[in-house]
């Protein structure tokens, strides 16, 4: 029975994985050189047919060292920019579409879209000033607008004396 190319390949890299660190103690180094695996591997492939022997195996220049690696950070990503209006007394305790009492004076905004429970970073760009709310409604059903913050947050953003801003919005949690 003969096998895909892919599939040898792949056979021959999980068996040269497998006898890599008795080959690299033989070599008398601790392994950690990406040379002496490629040369291991070459000599695993070299015996599985002529059709796997002219792979290149050179590590390339932008290859990782996954010895030194650092995953990023995960940042909060700006995800909508747009106006934000308020809603406040006149909602305050009624149920909301996530089900819990509007509360106008906790952190809490609706939106569209985003999962119950998201935070997302308000930011109002001409005062410089931010508030993180949580998602607790669908909202807002008036046009040109991406979200409807509570009174509280709409304080802190410094926009209840206008009634809406342009924001930028940041998603920090789903």
């Amino acid at each position: 029975m003969s096998y895909p190319t892919s599939v040898r390949l792949l056979a021959a890299a999980l068996l040269a994985l497998a006898s890599a660190p008795a080959a690299a103690d033989d070599a008398g180094n601790n392994g950690s050189e990406p040379q002496s695996f490629v040369a291991h591997f070459e000599s695993v492939l070299e015996p599985l047919g002529p059709d796997l022997a002219g792979i290149n195996l050179a590590v390339p220049q932008s290859a990782v060292n996954l010895d030194t690696f650092q995953a990023p950070i995960e940042r909060a990503r700006q995800f909508a920019a747009g106006i934000a209006s308020y809603y406040g007394r006149r909602f305050h305790g009624r149920r909301t579409a996530s089900g819990e009492r509007f509360n106008m004076r906790a952190l809490t905004a609706a939106h569209p879209t985003l999962p119950f429970g998201s935070q997302v970073r308000v930011t109002n760009p001409s005062n410089g000033r931010s508030v993180t709310v949580r998602i607790n409604d669908r909202g807002p059903f008036a046009k040109n607008r991406i979200i409807d913050l509570s009174r509280a947050a709409a304080e802190r953003l410094g926009l209840v004396r206008r009634g809406h801003a342009r924001v930028e919005l940041e998603l920090l949690r789903r």
